[in-house]
């Protein structure tokens, strides 16, 4: 009886874990994106893509992305419950957009060079990548798009405030993963754009209402 009364109060302490189940909408959704016959895709291109090289060194902050996101999702989880719903409505708000504009808007790269000037460990690791990840559905740059919104979310984070190291790892990170969707060829210039413009169109419904919320509250009279 008692360890399911404790049961009980783990279940309920950590009931936010419902969002979680937004993986079985986005995982079905977007493999339907990646594996659809018969689709015509819009190449996406931008004059800047030729005059960034391919870095196979990326590679490491690339991979990092899904270490990254799961360290912040997963302290804010555990730390705090209002600001994890914010992080997961902006993640989530997001994502369901691009699965939609991928939808309406099929679209893909060629990007990705054939051959490699260097052959080595980093190389192999980008051939992985290749091979497990089609050049399709690419825009706008879900890497890029959640690196920010981790960012944002440990800016916003009261706690960490006074953790300016931790903080300034996290954007440090955040920038390299951006960086390496592009010297990757992964994504094009215009997919990170897409990612930084969706951010902003979202930012004001989920951060900047908060805001100015708290700074009107501060001002009442006591």
């Amino acid at each position: 009886m008692k360890y399911l009364k404790k049961l009980k109060q783990i279940v309920y302490k950590y009931r936010h874990a419902w969002v979680l189940l937004y993986a079985f909408i986005y995982m079905p959704w977007f493999m339907y994106l990646e594996r659809r016959p018969s689709v015509h895709y819009f190449t996406i291109h931008s004059s800047l893509d030729d005059y960034i090289p391919f870095v196979e060194y990326f590679i490491i902050p690339y991979f990092l992305w899904f270490l990254f996101i799961a360290v912040v999702a997963g302290y804010f989880f555990f730390t705090s419950r209002t600001d994890f719903y914010r992080l997961a409505a902006f993640l989530c708000t997001g994502m369901t957009l691009f699965l939609i504009i991928c939808t309406v808007f099929p679209n893909g790269l060629h990007l990705r060079p054939e051959t490699f000037v260097r052959e080595n460990i980093f190389t192999d690791m980008v051939r992985f990548l290749y091979r497990t990840d089609t050049p399709t559905n690419v825009l706008p740059s879900i890497h890029v798009f959640n690196s920010i919104g981790a960012a944002i979310a440990v800016a916003h984070s009261q706690p960490l405030k006074k953790y300016k190291k931790t903080r300034y790892a996290a954007y440090i990170t955040s920038f390299l993963i951006i960086l390496s969707t592009m010297f990757l060829k992964q994504h094009s210039v215009t997919d990170v754009i897409a990612a930084f413009a969706m951010a902003c169109v979202i930012y004001p419904f989920i951060y900047a209402a908060e805001t100015r919320k708290a700074a009107r509250f501060s001002h009442q009279p006591i």
